[in-house]
């Protein structure tokens, strides 16, 4: 690993440019622990850790946890080690959801799976976990229940997508819980972390991390638009992965709900495996219907949940970068 963080926090417009440096300076204390935690006697096990960790990522949770903690005293020391436990669980997560959707890159790299195989990546995902967990038994009980409750919640995500709509389920609302336990539950807690060691007021508390789960609800939302509208480059994964294997996201939802005529090849496209030429069609169709402005607008109100969260604090350097965050995430959607 180099050891370098991502900046884009830094670019941010509106963002205090002192607040950007002092959270950039964190994060490389952060990415600092994460390298030294999966370090192993192992060779392997070292390497096999170190993967998507080496490989970059945004670091958006390490960095909502050191955000909140401006909101009271972001100098205490526990603010660096429970970043990186938020950091830690959610990378775990990706070894065993590779596994899972069978995935050949992530964060355009080749996935674990790909390189070391199934048992190998399981077994990984399990070791940075157990890392996680024995840094956070240095935070205390309640840091402990927490962490157990979200890892619940995100394990429950796994389980309900996994599964399915049960019968007689809207599949819409079945697709935004999965949403909610598996990405939405992890990103709220970064910021009820970041407030709990940074000894916010916990009305303060309870507002970030109502809001970071609004934000967790449109980040998944712009990562699954993005996987329509964008390019592999910005993604870190193949264009139209749910697509091509029958995956159903927010855009195509809204697509399916079509009763124009025009769209019936595309919907006879959705909801199952495609082969590379059908995959082409079917994005090259989403791409131009109206399902993908509808699918932006309801990303777009889940950010505007989250800033009328934000809205009720008192002003101030903290609050203006948490709502460009929420700019940002609208906007990386395209």
């Amino acid at each position: 690993m180099s050891g370098a963080v991502p900046s884009g926090f830094l670019a941010l417009p509106r963002v205090d440019p002192t607040l950007a440096r002092e959270i950039l300076d964190d994060l490389e204390k952060v990415e600092d622990l994460l390298r030294e935690s999966v370090a192993s006697s192992d060779p392997l096990l070292t390497e096999a850790a170190s993967h998507l960790l080496a490989a970059g990522g945004k670091r958006f949770r390490a960095t909502l946890v050191l955000l909140a903690g401006h909101f009271g005293d972001p100098t205490v020391p526990d603010l660096i080690p429970a970043a990186a436990v938020v950091e830690l669980t959610h990378v775990a997560t990706l070894y065993h959801d590779d596994v899972m959707d069978e995935a050949d890159l992530r964060r355009g790299e080749p996935s674990a799976n790909q390189r070391w195989g199934n048992s190998v990546a399981i077994l990984t995902g399990d070791y940075v976990f157990a890392r996680a967990s024995e840094m956070l038994a240095d935070l205390g009980t309640e840091a402990v229940r927490l962490q157990a409750a979200t890892f619940g919640r995100l394990v429950q995500g796994q389980i309900l997508e996994t599964s399915g709509p049960p019968e007689g389920t809207d599949p819409l609302d079945h697709y935004l819980r999965v949403i909610s336990d598996k990405t939405a539950s992890l990103i709220a807690s970064s910021a009820e972390f970041g407030g709990m060691f940074g000894k916010v007021d916990p009305e303060t508390v309870g507002t970030v991390t109502r809001a970071c789960d609004a934000l967790g609800m449109a980040f998944q939302l712009a990562d699954d638009i993005l996987d329509v509208a964008g390019k592999t480059s910005e993604s870190g994964k193949h264009q139209g992965t749910d697509l091509r294997e029958g995956v159903l996201t927010l855009p195509m939802f809204y697509a399916l709900r079509s009763t124009d005529p025009a769209d019936e090849r595309l919907k006879s496209l959705l909801g199952r495996p495609l082969d590379e030429d059908e995959a082409e069609e079917a994005l090259a169709l989403l791409r131009v219907h109206p399902a993908m402005a509808e699918a932006d607008a309801t990303l777009r109100g889940w950010a505007d949940r989250a800033r009328a969260e934000l809205a009720t604090l008192p002003e101030g350097r903290a609050r203006v970068a948490f709502e460009a965050l929420c700019d940002y995430v609208v906007e990386r959607s395209g």
